[in-house]
């Protein structure tokens, strides 16, 4: 399951300076709008402290971590709705991502320019928010035209069920808010509306870039932003992209650990950003460790086993018996699967097993 985020915000917010923390790809930065031209994607590992302690008792050939794709998208201006700035390129990229990472600017600094003259924050959220709003009211609309008279004329259930989620959806964005406030209780209602790919429907993590010195406090900018999405239910994380990239520059962990302990810090802002995007969108790991690779396996809270095993290949679900299921304290605790298995601790699974973060799988099938 590929999970792909877009960063979007204003022109010199700090976006690609985050994104080349973040990647080995390196996106241009510089101190001007429309520096990103084309969208830089980087595949990012997810932190995972159990992949490396796995490893200690297994001795794989390999480690396979979970992956993340991060989306660098050129900064939106006012207008962009319209075409104004490059925006309808760039809304279009936005459009296939998952979830929105949107970097807001919470430092003051007279060496880089505001596209807007001033640091506010809640002005610059307005300004995306208003923007992504306009183009899914436009998205929408034109929807709304080709279904309506098959909603009410045709007798057609299915034109039926995505007149009604685009009535509600009008209805939200006329008003200035945004298509995630609005929630639908069937699975029909759910899958009409996520073929929408509504910008403003997608979950959203707010990333408050600030100085070094406030990178463990934050600081007036960054409360601000936290009163103002208080109602959204949505994460604000304070990130000092530039200390972030210093860095990332340095060469060991050893040494980014050190950096990090200067500044007051136990975990970098990347490896807190990659996890709170695989929060943003429910998502757990599961494990299958063995002499070939310990891997992580990326599937969504409250699946089932069937479905985690199709999360390998198809063929696992379809022919699906049964899953093994070690408990990755118990693997820590015994050492090994075969002193696990000894002690009792492997728990035969059938089709109902919802899966938990941190199993260890080993999926039993035929076709």
């Amino acid at each position: 399951m590929a999970l792909q985020c877009g960063i979007v915000g204003l022109p010199n917010v700090g976006k690609s300076t985050l994104f080349n923390c973040l990647s080995s790809a390196k996106a241009q930065a510089a101190n001007f709008p429309f520096c990103t031209i084309e969208p830089n994607v980087g595949v990012i590992s997810v932190p995972d402290e159990r992949l490396g302690q796995l490893a200690e008792l297994v001795h794989p050939g390999r480690i396979v971590p979970a992956t993340v794709e991060i989306v660098d998208i050129a900064g939106l201006v006012k207008g962009a709705s319209k075409g104004e700035g490059l925006g309808n390129q760039f809304l279009g990229n936005i459009r296939q991502t998952h979830a929105i990472i949107h970097v807001l600017r919470c430092f003051d600094d007279d060496n880089v320019s505001h596209v807007d003259g001033s640091v506010n924050p809640l002005r610059d959220k307005e300004t995306i928010d208003t923007e992504l709003q306009i183009k899914d009211l436009e998205t929408v609309e034109n929807r709304l035209r080709k279904v309506e008279k098959l909603a009410q004329v045709g007798g057609d259930k299915k034109a039926k069920v995505e007149y009604g989620i685009l009535m509600a959806y009008k209805e939200v964005l006329e008003k200035g808010q945004s298509a995630r406030t609005v929630h639908f209780e069937s699975k029909e209602e759910q899958q009409a509306a996520n073929d929408l790919f509504l910008l403003t429907a997608k979950p959203v993590l707010y990333v408050c870039n600030v100085d070094e010195e406030s990178a463990t406090t934050g600081n007036k900018y960054v409360e601000q932003v936290r009163q103002a999405v208080a109602a959204e239910n949505a994460e604000v994380l304070v990130i000092a992209a530039k200390t972030e990239a210093d860095i990332a520059e340095l060469e060991t962990y050893e040494e980014r650990q050190l950096f990090l302990q200067d500044i007051g810090l136990e975990e970098s802002g990347c490896n807190r950003l990659v996890k709170a995007a695989f929060r943003l969108l429910s998502l757990r790991t599961f494990i299958t460790a063995g002499e070939m690779e310990v891997k992580a396996w990326t599937f969504r809270e409250g699946w089932k086993a069937p479905q985690c095993a199709g999360v390998i290949h198809t063929d696992f679900e379809r022919g699906f018996i049964r899953a093994e299921v070690i408990k990755f304290d118990d693997y820590m605790q015994y050492g090994s699967e075969a002193a696990v298995r000894d002690a009792g601790k492997i728990h035969i699974e059938g089709k109902e097993y919802e899966v938990q973060d941190g199993d260890i799988m080993h999926f039993r099938f035929n076709v």
